[in-house]
């Protein structure tokens, strides 16, 4: 059985002695919990699973598809499966738990 905790500090202590821009910290069935941190660009495309954001630390500016919206340390973001989807604008602390979870195209409406 994997660690069924981890805190903030320890995750982005091992996030910061990768060369990668996330970690992965729980896997579950299709369920993945990543901690991500773009550094001056968000470069990402579209998943193949529905995403949850969680703000763990900073700001910015969140899109996905059409829509753009403000967010904050705390706030929960979602993109479906599919949608085009980034981070325009983000402070320098940034830092994001990112859930994936559900079959490969989404859960649907």
């Amino acid at each position: 059985m994997q660690k069924p905790h981890i805190s903030l500090a320890e995750a982005y202590t091992k996030l910061g002695q990768s060369s990668e821009l996330f970690q992965t910290f729980f896997t579950h069935g299709t369920l993945s919990i990543e901690l991500y941190q773009p550094k001056g660009k968000d470069l990402q495309q579209p998943h193949l699973q529905d995403e949850v954001y969680v703000v763990a630390r900073g700001e910015g500016t969140f899109m996905v598809s059409e829509t753009r919206v403000s967010f904050e340390a705390g706030d929960v973001l979602f993109a479906p499966a599919g949608a085009v989807h980034r981070f325009g604008t983000f402070s320098e602390d940034f830092l994001v738990w990112v859930i994936f979870y559900g079959p490969k195209g989404g859960e649907g409406n």
